[in-house]
């Protein structure tokens, strides 16, 4: 039988990291093993739909390279993809387990299952719901259903013992007297997440259920949904979970936890894919940086951890970095590109783009900390009174019309020619360290800090490098 698994979000929102985990590990998976990736949409739920967050899921997908095999923008004989639009199934399918009596309609609202959890609650006992419905006949079943609203319960077995595997936390049973009569068909029609889920997993022929830990109390009702239709168990692999430094669970009460927030804030869809990767899954060795097709290739779900993931910002950052030094330069170009334009700056001069982005890419660890070792290449300078007055004493204005006279005289400089021109300088003016090569970065660069004096004038050019200097004589 062909792999398949799935990843499928509720469209509330952008892209959570904790989801970029999970859809990264079942397509990490399916690649290593030759299987398929489906994107399901699970909007039962639709007062908490939010407008267009399915294309900015499918976006923040396109942006990391990950592409699914089957989903709402694929045709395939497996959907719709959209839970909204598969009513009609669930439908049939409930109708299944009331024929065969392991679920019931439930005429109990709001006030009294309120009185019921109060009452559990205070007695210190298991709070679930006492079946009251569960002795009405079929008579008043038939009246109450025709003026009544409902919902659809799922009639867990007395004195039972559910029993699963996964992968990662091995066998797991559960009394069934711990189980509720879960809900599996809301007043309004539309299924519950644990309903709905089994039901498409089935008929979607996902072979292997991979999600977060937080789903695993839930997994002996969606074990009980397959015994109560007769259906073949998938293999479960429940994910470790996402914790902030202090262990806290990873939510958005504590900032920024989408994938867009990070690309926003200049990391790069590689570093993200690396870093996601190593949360809760370790590989074979001690490396540390891997490319998404590497990923492929070296995954294996039983290097998944059992323990939390701690989602270190720092780590994220370190790692980032490194992407930003070791990939090719033409990728940092068209990354950094869009957030240089944002600052009005040209970036058509490709050759001096190159090169300023060269210099930036050493100095940062994002791509908007990029900007800042960029200004004195696109703006123009603005210098402290401390500055001025070191630039214009007497060493300083020696320095200056000697060095700018020498280049002026010439159109082509090498690298290793203005290295020899900043020493002549310095021989010829007596001027020596600190006070010989100060005046001519701050010219040019408006710092006493910042790249060789040749790296500079490579990224100027020669005009402008002698209008920068000649202001200041």
């Amino acid at each position: 039988m062909e792999t398949k698994v799935r990843f499928a979000p509720s469209p509330t929102g952008n892209l959570h990291v904790g989801g970029l985990r999970t859809a990264l590990f079942n397509y990490l998976y399916a690649k290593k093993v030759g299987g398929k990736i489906i994107l399901r949409i699970e909007d039962t739920d639709q007062k908490r739909k939010v407008e267009k967050a399915v294309e900015n899921i499918l976006d923040a997908f396109n942006q990391l390279n990950i592409y699914f095999d089957e989903g709402p923008h694929l045709e395939s004989k497996y959907g719709p993809y959209f839970q909204s639009q598969r009513l009609s199934i669930y439908k049939d399918h409930i109708q299944i387990l009331l024929d065969n009596g392991t679920a019931y309609p439930c005429f109990c609202m709001g006030e009294r299952l309120d009185d019921l959890r109060l009452k559990l609650a205070t007695n210190k006992e298991h709070i679930k719901y006492d079946r009251h419905c569960l002795n009405l006949s079929q008579d008043e079943i038939k009246a109450k259903m025709e003026g009544e609203p409902y919902v659809i319960r799922m009639k867990v077995p007395d004195g039972e013992e559910v029993v699963f595997y996964d992968v990662v936390r091995e066998r797991v049973a559960i009394q069934c007297d711990e189980i509720d009569d879960q809900v599996l068909i809301k007043s309004d029609g539309f299924p519950t997440y644990h309903f709905a889920n089994v039901v498409d997993d089935h008929l979607m022929g996902i072979t292997h259920v991979m999600r977060g830990e937080e789903w695993l109390p839930s997994t002996p009702k969606h074990v009980l949904l397959y015994q109560f239709f007769n259906w073949k168990l998938p293999k479960f692999i429940h994910l470790p979970l996402l914790l902030n430094p202090d262990k806290s669970k990873l939510s958005k009460r504590q900032g920024d936890v989408s994938v867009e927030d990070y690309l926003n804030k200049g990391y790069l869809p590689e570093t993200l894919i690396n870093f996601v990767a190593l949360l809760g899954w370790h590989p074979k060795d001690e490396k540390e940086l891997f490319s998404l097709s590497d990923l492929e290739n070296e995954f294996s779900v039983k290097r998944i951890n059992k323990s939390g993931a701690v989602f270190d910002v720092e780590k994220l950052k370190w790692m980032n970095g490194q992407y930003l030094k070791n990939l090719p330069i033409e990728t940092i170009m068209k990354y950094a590109e869009p957030v240089f334009k944002s600052k009005g700056w040209d970036t058509k001069n490709t050759e001096k783009f190159k090169a300023v982005i060269e210099n930036a890419r050493k100095r940062a660890d994002t791509i908007h900390e990029m900007i800042k070792p960029s200004i004195p290449f696109y703006a123009e300078l603005e210098y402290s009174d401390e500055d001025n007055n070191l630039l214009q004493n007497e060493s300083s204005q020696k320095v200056l019309t000697y060095f700018s006279e020498k280049l002026t005289g010439q159109i082509n400089w090498t690298e290793a020619e203005i290295k020899l021109l900043v020493n002549e300088t310095g021989e010829i003016t007596g001027v020596k360290g600190k006070d010989l090569y100060a005046p001519l970065r701050i010219s040019l660069f408006g710092e006493v800090h910042g790249p060789d004096i040749p790296l500079l004038i490579g990224i100027l050019g020669i005009d402008e490098t002698i209008i920068r200097i000649q202001r200041h004589i």
